[in-house]
């Protein structure tokens, strides 16, 4: 990596785009120039220029001149990043003054909880299910019924479905075979 690009490697880092890290360096590098020539040293349009000059600007890092045509200067590097950083931090104290209004204007709302709209979630796979489901069988502590095809308690069986029943059963659950479908992993275990 060249200087070149690891200089506007640290100023994308610091917050400016890539077409800004690029105009804000060659500015430094060659001196105050007006849109054209670095619209063609930058290998771009003209009018892409201009909208990153602006972006510049705003962020305090290129000075415009008063004459005709304008020429655009770059800050040096301390001031340019000190307002860059000021503009940053000035930013992030305005989101802070937002969020503690919407906070206020949560609690005066009332919202309903979320608990109250139904929600689903597709599940595509055996794995998946049992991934889904797992965490809701280590959770039942006092009844446990689970109806399903029998050929689903052997695929169970590979996913540690057993295993949580031989769990619930030693932390003092009683498991015994439901009539239900007659199936090893139809079962009522309670406590």
């Amino acid at each position: 990596m060249t200087s070149d690009d690891e200089f506007t490697h640290r100023l994308i880092g610091f917050g400016l785009s890539e077409k800004e890290a690029q105009l804000y360096l060659h500015l430094l590098e060659y001196g105050p120039k007006t849109p054209s020539p670095l619209a063609k040293s930058l290998h771009t349009y003209r009018e892409d220029i201009h909208r990153t000059l602006t972006s510049l600007i705003d962020k305090g890092m290129v000075r415009p001149s008063l004459g005709s045509p304008t020429v655009y200067t770059a800050v040096d590097l301390d001031t340019a990043l000190g307002s860059a950083l000021q503009k940053q931090q000035s930013e992030l104290r305005e989101m802070g003054e937002r969020k503690r209004e919407l906070q206020e204007l949560s609690q005066q709302q009332r919202f309903r909880p979320s608990d109250e709209v139904s929600t689903f979630k597709i599940i595509k796979s055996i794995k998946e299910l049992i991934a889904v489901a797992m965490p809701l069988i280590d959770s039942m502590q006092e009844e446990w019924l689970i109806a399903a095809p029998a050929y689903l308690t052997i695929v169970a069986s590979l996913f540690g479905v057993n295993e949580a029943r031989m769990n619930l059963s030693s932390a003092g659950g009683r498991c015994g075979p439901s009539s239900t479908f007659r199936t090893k992993l139809l079962s009522r275990c309670e406590k």
